[in-house]
């Protein structure tokens, strides 16, 4: 029997290649990243998900729904084959191991920040440079836009994690007037 990282691995290796035959990789990575750490937020999505009394088609109509109007088709397929196959419990952890196939393919690190609002294409590159600066490693950077960080970005690569959030600096400076 294989293990489960394996299992895991191997649909994310299944598919980064259906999504770079259909030309839809950085849509599809970026879509399925976005959607499984939603699902980590709200219960009652991944509730419906691994329902076993609600339709596979009633899941893809709801993963269509919380992708949104620019929802990539071959993104919402590929997250109802998961959930089809009884993966939805999996989709983070096959979420996060498909950006690890997409980042060695392209000989990079996964690095993750965390912001109060969506950057922009400058501000990611930026990122990107200062982290692999910082780890010494080329970083393709995800960005999951957190409404519960007050300002600023925390960034995690591997283990390293980069506390630039306002509610740290306060924090620190708390601690400052304190002491």
């Amino acid at each position: 029997m294989a293990k489960k990282d394996d299992v895991v691995r191997g649909y994310a290796e299944a598919m980064y290649s259906i999504a770079e035959a259909e030309a839809e990789l950085e849509p599809v990575e970026e879509q399925v990243y976005a959607f499984a750490k939603m699902v980590e937020k709200r219960a009652k999505v991944r509730e419906a998900l691994i329902d076993p009394e609600l339709p596979n088609e009633n899941k893809r109509i709801l993963i269509g729904e919380v992708l949104g109007e620019r929802a990539n088709p071959v993104a919402v397929n590929l997250l109802g084959m998961l959930v089809e196959q009884g993966r939805a419990r999996d989709i983070g952890r096959i979420a996060e191991s498909l950006a690890e196939v997409a980042a060695e393919r392209r000989q990079q690190v996964l690095g993750e920040v965390r912001s109060a609002v969506p950057l922009t294409d400058a501000q990611r590159r930026r990122l990107a440079d200062a982290l692999s600066s910082a780890t010494g490693r080329t970083v393709e950077v995800r960005v999951i836009v957190d409404p519960d960080l007050v300002g600023g970005v925390v960034a995690q690569v591997g283990d390293v994690i980069f506390d630039g959030s306002i509610r740290s600096r306060l924090d620190e400076a708390k601690q400052q007037l304190t002491a």
